[in-house]
């Protein structure tokens, strides 16, 4: 895959993304907290509902029955991880499909950190359900955070078979 040249500019179109990204989720958490109470629901399709949760925890509610030390754990934890994808994109803004991975979720981690500073928890809205099975409601950063570690499985995948 050919690469484009490193450097500010490469690096730019990928902070957009990661700035749409957070737009995004913080726009459509500006809508749920000023149109939902929680645990108001809205049934959409049979096997979808638009919800208003808040996650103290991480991903799954892991940790949210904790004393609250939590919130600023995945603070931290999420801030962190923004700046070691910031060095990344800044080495490998050429890699496309790698980058397009840091930036998704970098845009995510941003999202959700913000709540977490705000709130005290995250804004979940996206409630998938079938026959009795039950996800638990996710957001905008979620769904990225899950796009970008998809991407980065299959850009290692790639990368991994064009050595052979």
């Amino acid at each position: 895959m050919a690469r484009k040249p490193q450097g500010s500019s490469g690096m730019l179109q990928w902070l957009g993304l990661a700035f749409i990204i957070l737009l995004a989720d913080q726009f459509t958490k500006v809508l749920i907290l000023g149109y939902y109470h929680l645990g108001d629901s809205t049934f959409i399709t049979g096997f979808f509902n638009v919800v208003r949760v808040h996650n103290s925890g991480a991903a799954f509610s892991f940790l949210a029955g904790a004393s609250g030390w939590q919130r600023w754990f995945f603070t931290v934890i999420g801030l962190l991880a923004a700046l070691v994808i910031l060095w990344l994109l800044r080495a490998h803004a050429g890699q496309r499909l790698f980058s397009f991975a840091l930036a998704c979720i970098l845009g995510g981690a941003i999202g959700n950190v913000i709540d977490r500073v705000l709130h005290g928890y995250v804004v979940d809205f996206l409630d998938f359900h079938w026959r009795g099975w039950h996800f638990p409601a996710f957001n905008v950063a979620d769904s990225a955070i899950t796009i970008g570690a998809a991407c980065l499985i299959l850009d290692e995948l790639l990368r991994v078979r064009r050595t052979r």
